[in-house]
């Protein structure tokens, strides 16, 4: 490993882990990079670059965070040869791999290779002349004051259902413990290739979520008695669409890898964080 790329939570003491990776990467002559906007809040040795060189010239990217800044993290690598680690700095997410304390006996494990990689899908969404990416969910939203998501999903050139619901949200398995397990979306291992599609607070007659392959064409089409949408990426507003509009999908298997170390598993993480709990009615449950 030549060089290794941070990526810093806004908000959240990193200092402690940026420390660990320096000292790490210090006593193996690896270079250690970081966005030069990020690195401003930290008095350290790591060499200021643009997004794009971090993630062009990183062999590993280490998101310091949470799932958001995995995310980030996530969109940096894609289509580069970096694979993503997440380090967790507070509370439980799905894609962090360690702890801080943890953290050099890491990145000693992924110098020797000893890890495996989870694929991660994305999503591109073509809105007008601009494409935007996603590795957790597009969602179409209302506005407050402007009507309900009336929306006719397509597949492979043909109407398939329509919805009228507060929100559609297309997601990937990755995004399938986010927005759309908020909706009532199933849980979807990393490992399937598909796009869960689901409405959010449905009030049409059909009400259900579809799973789509990833090999064929979706595109949401805005119908006539819709309102003015939102349209969120990844939990951030992209733009806005309306009566007329077409949002074209595209999903992208093996985006961005994301580093396993065989801590935990993803059934492991979900049951955590979700709380899922079994049956009262089911007797002699293992809760672990």
């Amino acid at each position: 490993m030549h060089a290794v790329g941070m990526v810093l939570h806004p908000e959240r003491d990193s200092a402690a882990a940026v420390d660990a990776i320096l000292d790490w990467a210090k006593s193996r002559d690896v270079e250690v990079l970081g966005m030069v906007d990020e690195l401003e809040r930290l008095n350290c040795a790591a060499r200021g670059v643009s997004p794009a060189e971090l993630g062009g010239r990183s062999d590993l990217l280490v998101s310091l965070g949470g799932d958001g800044t995995m995310l980030r993290a996530m969109r940096l690598a894609d289509g580069q040869r970096a694979v993503v680690l997440g380090v967790n700095l507070g509370k439980l997410g799905f894609l962090a791999e360690v702890d801080v304390p943890d953290l050099p006996a890491a990145l000693s494990a992924i110098d020797g290779k000893e890890f495996t990689v989870e694929s991660r899908l994305a999503v591109d969404a073509a809105l007008g002349d601009t494409t935007v990416t996603a590795f957790n969910d597009v969602a179409v939203v209302r506005v407050p004051g402007d009507g309900s998501a009336v929306v006719a999903v397509r597949v492979a050139g043909h109407p398939f259902v329509s919805y009228a619901a507060d929100a559609v949200v297309v997601a990937t398995p990755t995004g399938s413990t986010a927005y759309s397990f908020s909706a009532g979306g199933p849980i979807t291992s990393p490992t399937v290739e598909a796009l869960l599609v689901t409405p959010a607070a449905p009030h049409s007659a059909y009400s259900r979520g579809v799973v789509l392959s990833v090999h064929d064409a979706v595109a949401l089409d805005i119908l006539p008695t819709s309102g003015r949408l939102a349209v969120e990426v990844d939990g951030q507003v992209a733009g806005y669409v309306g009566p007329g509009d077409r949002i074209e999908l595209l999903a992208r298997p093996d985006a961005a890898r994301v580093v396993r170390l065989g801590l935990t598993t993803f059934y492991q993480r979900a049951r955590r964080k979700l709380r899922l709990t079994d049956s009262a009615e089911i007797p002699g449950s293992d809760p672990a």
